[in-house]
Protein backbone atom coordinates (compact mmCIF):
# COMPACT_ATOMS: atom_id res chain seq x y z
CA UNK A 1 0.00 0.00 0.00
CA UNK A 2 3.14 2.42 0.56
CA UNK A 3 4.47 1.66 -2.95
CA UNK A 4 1.41 2.77 -3.95
CA UNK A 5 0.94 5.85 -2.81
CA UNK A 6 4.29 6.67 -3.40
CA UNK A 7 3.73 5.41 -6.82
CA UNK A 8 0.77 7.93 -7.48
CA UNK A 9 2.55 10.79 -5.49
CA UNK A 10 5.38 10.95 -8.09
CA UNK A 11 2.86 10.45 -11.01
CA UNK A 12 0.64 13.47 -9.62
CA UNK A 13 3.95 15.82 -9.41
CA UNK A 14 5.46 14.93 -12.74
CA UNK A 15 1.65 15.50 -13.82
CA UNK A 16 1.17 18.63 -12.39
CA UNK A 17 4.90 19.71 -13.87
CA UNK A 18 3.37 18.89 -17.48
CA UNK A 19 0.44 20.50 -16.94
CA UNK A 20 2.16 23.67 -16.54
CA UNK A 21 4.33 23.16 -19.37
CA UNK A 22 1.62 21.81 -21.69
CA UNK A 23 2.70 18.24 -22.30
CA UNK A 24 0.63 16.21 -21.02
CA UNK A 25 1.02 12.68 -22.43
CA UNK A 26 -1.05 10.47 -19.69
CA UNK A 27 -3.48 10.52 -16.70
CA UNK A 28 -2.28 10.35 -13.27
CA UNK A 29 -2.72 7.17 -11.00
CA UNK A 30 -6.27 7.81 -9.06
CA UNK A 31 -7.48 6.01 -6.33
CA UNK A 32 -10.52 4.10 -7.03
CA UNK A 33 -13.54 5.64 -5.29
CA UNK A 34 -14.47 4.30 -2.15
CA UNK A 35 -11.27 2.67 -1.53
CA UNK A 36 -10.30 5.73 1.15
CA UNK A 37 -12.63 7.04 3.73
CA UNK A 38 -11.62 10.45 5.26
CA UNK A 39 -11.87 10.69 8.86
CA UNK A 40 -14.44 13.93 9.57
CA UNK A 41 -12.79 14.49 13.07
CA UNK A 42 -8.57 14.15 12.21
CA UNK A 43 -8.84 14.18 8.53
CA UNK A 44 -6.89 11.35 7.88
CA UNK A 45 -7.71 8.91 4.98
CA UNK A 46 -8.95 5.49 6.41
CA UNK A 47 -8.32 2.62 4.11
CA UNK A 48 -11.91 1.23 3.53
CA UNK A 49 -11.50 -2.95 4.61
CA UNK A 50 -9.35 -1.45 7.92
CA UNK A 51 -12.39 1.13 8.87
CA UNK A 52 -14.40 -2.32 8.81
CA UNK A 53 -12.21 -4.51 10.60
CA UNK A 54 -11.87 -1.66 13.48
CA UNK A 55 -16.06 -1.56 13.60
CA UNK A 56 -15.63 1.78 11.58
CA UNK A 57 -13.69 3.54 14.50
CA UNK A 58 -10.75 5.93 13.07
CA UNK A 59 -7.60 4.41 14.36
CA UNK A 60 -5.76 7.60 14.56
CA UNK A 61 -8.00 9.58 16.80
CA UNK A 62 -11.02 6.93 17.82
CA UNK A 63 -13.44 8.89 16.25
CA UNK A 64 -16.74 6.73 15.87
CA UNK A 65 -18.69 6.77 12.01
CA UNK A 66 -22.11 6.39 12.11
CA UNK A 67 -22.38 2.37 11.61
CA UNK A 68 -25.52 0.78 9.96
CA UNK A 69 -28.57 -1.32 12.00
CA UNK A 70 -27.23 -4.13 10.75
CA UNK A 71 -23.80 -3.42 11.29
CA UNK A 72 -24.78 -3.18 14.82
CA UNK A 73 -26.84 -6.07 15.88
CA UNK A 74 -23.60 -8.18 14.69
CA UNK A 75 -21.49 -6.38 16.91
CA UNK A 76 -23.57 -6.24 19.98
CA UNK A 77 -25.09 -9.80 20.07
CA UNK A 78 -24.41 -13.39 19.57
CA UNK A 79 -23.72 -14.94 16.38
CA UNK A 80 -26.99 -16.50 14.96
CA UNK A 81 -29.13 -15.53 17.90
CA UNK A 82 -30.41 -11.96 16.61
CA UNK A 83 -34.71 -12.93 15.63
CA UNK A 84 -36.51 -9.87 13.75
CA UNK A 85 -39.40 -9.01 15.01
CA UNK A 86 -42.21 -6.47 13.02
CA UNK A 87 -40.43 -6.44 9.80
CA UNK A 88 -43.52 -5.90 8.06
CA UNK A 89 -44.82 -2.45 9.80
CA UNK A 90 -43.55 0.05 6.82
CA UNK A 91 -44.04 3.80 6.56
CA UNK A 92 -47.27 5.36 4.41
CA UNK A 93 -47.41 8.87 3.17
CA UNK A 94 -50.04 9.85 5.28
CA UNK A 95 -50.16 13.51 4.66
CA UNK A 96 -49.68 12.90 0.58
CA UNK A 97 -46.02 14.88 0.69
CA UNK A 98 -44.51 15.16 -2.22
CA UNK A 99 -41.54 12.92 -2.43
CA UNK A 100 -42.03 11.18 0.56
CA UNK A 101 -42.22 7.74 -1.10
CA UNK A 102 -39.02 8.12 -2.91
CA UNK A 103 -37.03 9.20 0.46
CA UNK A 104 -38.38 6.33 1.82
CA UNK A 105 -37.16 4.17 -1.07
CA UNK A 106 -34.02 5.32 -0.97
CA UNK A 107 -33.56 4.64 2.63
CA UNK A 108 -34.63 1.13 1.93
CA UNK A 109 -32.09 0.60 -0.72
CA UNK A 110 -29.33 2.50 1.51
CA UNK A 111 -30.15 0.32 4.69
CA UNK A 112 -31.21 -2.73 3.71
CA UNK A 113 -33.79 -2.39 6.20
CA UNK A 114 -37.45 -2.04 5.60
CA UNK A 115 -37.68 0.97 8.03
CA UNK A 116 -35.47 3.39 10.33
CA UNK A 117 -35.46 1.30 13.18
CA UNK A 118 -34.53 -2.82 13.13
CA UNK A 119 -35.03 -4.38 16.47
CA UNK A 120 -36.01 -8.20 17.09
CA UNK A 121 -34.71 -10.55 20.32
CA UNK A 122 -31.41 -12.28 20.59
CA UNK A 123 -29.05 -12.93 23.22
CA UNK A 124 -25.74 -11.17 24.51
CA UNK A 125 -23.16 -13.30 25.62
CA UNK A 126 -25.80 -16.32 26.35
CA UNK A 127 -28.67 -13.48 27.96
CA UNK A 128 -31.90 -12.78 26.27
CA UNK A 129 -32.57 -9.15 25.48
CA UNK A 130 -35.30 -7.36 23.65
CA UNK A 131 -33.16 -4.71 21.16
CA UNK A 132 -33.76 -2.29 18.47
CA UNK A 133 -31.19 -0.25 16.56
CA UNK A 134 -32.32 3.57 14.65
CA UNK A 135 -30.06 3.71 11.57
CA UNK A 136 -28.76 7.05 10.49
CA UNK A 137 -28.67 5.86 6.66
CA UNK A 138 -32.75 5.43 6.75
CA UNK A 139 -33.58 9.07 6.28
CA UNK A 140 -31.10 9.84 9.17
CA UNK A 141 -32.89 7.91 11.60
CA UNK A 142 -36.33 10.33 12.17
CA UNK A 143 -39.09 8.53 13.32
CA UNK A 144 -42.60 8.62 11.61
CA UNK A 145 -45.59 6.54 12.50
CA UNK A 146 -43.08 3.29 11.56
CA UNK A 147 -41.07 3.81 13.44
CA UNK A 148 -42.99 4.82 16.56
CA UNK A 149 -45.33 1.65 16.52
CA UNK A 150 -42.04 -0.96 16.09
CA UNK A 151 -40.47 0.93 18.82
CA UNK A 152 -43.85 0.59 20.72
CA UNK A 153 -44.07 -3.20 19.77
CA UNK A 154 -40.69 -3.92 21.07
CA UNK A 155 -41.40 -2.40 24.63
CA UNK A 156 -44.31 -4.19 24.67
CA UNK A 157 -43.10 -7.75 23.68
CA UNK A 158 -40.10 -6.95 26.36
CA UNK A 159 -42.75 -6.60 28.77
CA UNK A 160 -45.11 -9.50 27.51
CA UNK A 161 -41.77 -11.44 27.83
CA UNK A 162 -40.08 -10.17 31.02
CA UNK A 163 -36.61 -9.07 28.84
CA UNK A 164 -34.61 -6.42 29.21
CA UNK A 165 -34.50 -3.96 26.47
CA UNK A 166 -31.67 -2.40 24.82
CA UNK A 167 -32.35 0.42 22.14
CA UNK A 168 -29.69 2.48 20.36
CA UNK A 169 -30.70 5.64 18.97
CA UNK A 170 -29.23 7.42 16.12
CA UNK A 171 -31.56 10.39 14.80
CA UNK A 172 -32.34 13.69 13.59
CA UNK A 173 -35.63 13.60 15.49
CA UNK A 174 -39.14 13.35 14.28
CA UNK A 175 -40.09 13.19 10.72
CA UNK A 176 -41.05 16.07 9.58
CA UNK A 177 -43.22 14.40 6.33
CA UNK A 178 -45.38 12.95 8.97
CA UNK A 179 -46.27 15.89 11.06
CA UNK A 180 -48.22 15.37 14.16
CA UNK A 181 -48.37 11.97 13.22
CA UNK A 182 -44.52 11.75 13.77
CA UNK A 183 -44.42 13.93 17.01
CA UNK A 184 -47.25 11.40 18.68
CA UNK A 185 -45.17 8.89 18.51
CA UNK A 186 -42.95 10.62 21.51
CA UNK A 187 -46.00 10.50 24.08
CA UNK A 188 -46.52 6.21 22.91
CA UNK A 189 -43.69 4.88 23.20
CA UNK A 190 -43.06 6.65 26.74
CA UNK A 191 -46.14 4.98 27.48
CA UNK A 192 -44.46 2.22 26.70
CA UNK A 193 -41.69 2.17 28.71
CA UNK A 194 -43.52 2.81 32.32
CA UNK A 195 -45.19 0.06 31.79
CA UNK A 196 -42.01 -1.70 31.30
CA UNK A 197 -40.52 -0.26 34.11
CA UNK A 198 -43.67 -0.96 36.15
CA UNK A 199 -42.92 -4.49 35.67
CA UNK A 200 -39.74 -3.84 37.56
CA UNK A 201 -37.63 -4.61 33.75
CA UNK A 202 -34.35 -3.16 33.06
CA UNK A 203 -33.53 -0.67 29.52
CA UNK A 204 -30.79 0.04 28.73
CA UNK A 205 -30.89 3.38 26.71
CA UNK A 206 -27.61 3.95 24.34
CA UNK A 207 -27.33 7.29 22.88
CA UNK A 208 -25.15 7.57 19.27
CA UNK A 209 -24.36 9.88 16.80
CA UNK A 210 -25.93 11.71 17.05
CA UNK A 211 -29.22 12.03 18.53
CA UNK A 212 -31.06 14.80 18.63
CA UNK A 213 -34.95 15.90 18.34
CA UNK A 214 -37.83 14.03 19.54
CA UNK A 215 -35.99 10.62 19.86
CA UNK A 216 -33.66 12.19 22.63
CA UNK A 217 -37.01 13.92 24.36
CA UNK A 218 -38.88 10.64 24.84
CA UNK A 219 -37.70 7.07 24.66
CA UNK A 220 -33.98 7.37 23.60
CA UNK A 221 -33.41 9.85 27.49
CA UNK A 222 -35.87 7.41 29.68
CA UNK A 223 -33.22 4.61 29.96
CA UNK A 224 -32.74 3.20 33.56
CA UNK A 225 -29.22 3.06 32.92
CA UNK A 226 -27.67 5.82 30.00
CA UNK A 227 -25.01 4.85 28.03
CA UNK A 228 -23.48 7.37 25.44
CA UNK A 229 -21.05 6.12 22.94
CA UNK A 230 -17.96 7.97 22.39
CA UNK A 231 -17.55 10.72 19.35
CA UNK A 232 -21.94 11.09 20.12
CA UNK A 233 -23.71 14.66 19.75
CA UNK A 234 -26.65 14.03 21.89
CA UNK A 235 -29.13 16.99 22.33
CA UNK A 236 -32.85 18.22 21.71
CA UNK A 237 -32.00 21.44 19.12
CA UNK A 238 -29.40 22.30 16.80
CA UNK A 239 -26.50 24.22 18.70
CA UNK A 240 -27.01 27.25 16.05
CA UNK A 241 -30.80 27.24 16.53
CA UNK A 242 -30.29 27.98 20.44
CA UNK A 243 -27.45 30.21 20.28
CA UNK A 244 -29.74 31.96 17.55
CA UNK A 245 -32.69 31.73 20.14
CA UNK A 246 -30.89 32.92 23.15
CA UNK A 247 -28.96 35.28 21.63
CA UNK A 248 -25.67 34.11 23.53
CA UNK A 249 -22.99 31.91 23.60
CA UNK A 250 -22.82 28.15 24.38
CA UNK A 251 -20.47 26.57 26.60
CA UNK A 252 -17.24 24.59 24.92
CA UNK A 253 -18.13 20.98 23.82
CA UNK A 254 -22.09 21.93 24.18
CA UNK A 255 -23.97 18.37 23.25
CA UNK A 256 -21.05 16.40 23.27
CA UNK A 257 -20.78 12.85 24.72
CA UNK A 258 -18.29 14.44 27.43
CA UNK A 259 -20.75 17.82 28.13
CA UNK A 260 -23.81 15.59 28.89
CA UNK A 261 -22.41 13.03 30.97
CA UNK A 262 -20.21 15.96 33.30
CA UNK A 263 -24.21 17.19 33.38
CA UNK A 264 -26.18 13.99 34.73
CA UNK A 265 -27.56 13.61 31.38
CA UNK A 266 -25.63 10.12 30.60
CA UNK A 267 -24.52 7.52 33.05
CA UNK A 268 -20.98 6.60 31.41
CA UNK A 269 -19.03 7.30 28.19
CA UNK A 270 -18.38 3.82 26.56
CA UNK A 271 -15.72 3.10 23.29
CA UNK A 272 -17.54 0.85 20.63
CA UNK A 273 -15.44 -1.47 21.12
CA UNK A 274 -15.98 -1.94 24.47
CA UNK A 275 -19.95 -1.96 24.27
CA UNK A 276 -21.47 -5.86 24.33
CA UNK A 277 -18.64 -6.41 27.06
CA UNK A 278 -19.99 -3.41 29.40
CA UNK A 279 -23.99 -4.30 28.29
CA UNK A 280 -23.20 -7.57 29.37
CA UNK A 281 -22.07 -6.72 32.46
CA UNK A 282 -25.21 -4.88 33.56
CA UNK A 283 -27.31 -7.14 32.27
CA UNK A 284 -25.59 -9.52 34.46
CA UNK A 285 -25.30 -7.58 37.22
CA UNK A 286 -29.27 -6.82 36.61
CA UNK A 287 -30.26 -10.71 35.91
CA UNK A 288 -33.94 -11.32 37.28
CA UNK A 289 -33.66 -14.22 39.99
CA UNK A 290 -36.92 -16.08 39.03
CA UNK A 291 -36.61 -18.57 41.63
CA UNK A 292 -37.29 -15.53 44.23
Amino acid sequence: MNDFLEQRKKRLEEFKRNVRKKQITYKPLDIPEGLFIKCDQCGAAIYEKTLEVDHYVCPFCDYHFRMSAKSRMTLITDEGSFHPLFDQVTSINPLDMEGYEDKVKIGKDISGINEAFYCGYANVVGLKVAIGVLDSFFMMGSMGSAVGEKVTRLIEYATMHKLPLLIFSASGGARMQEGILSLMQMAKTSAALMRHDQEGLLYISILTNPTTGGVAASFASLGDIMIAEQSSLIGFAGARVIKQTIRQDLPDGFQTDVFQLNHGQVDMIVHRKDMRKMIYNILKLHKRDETI
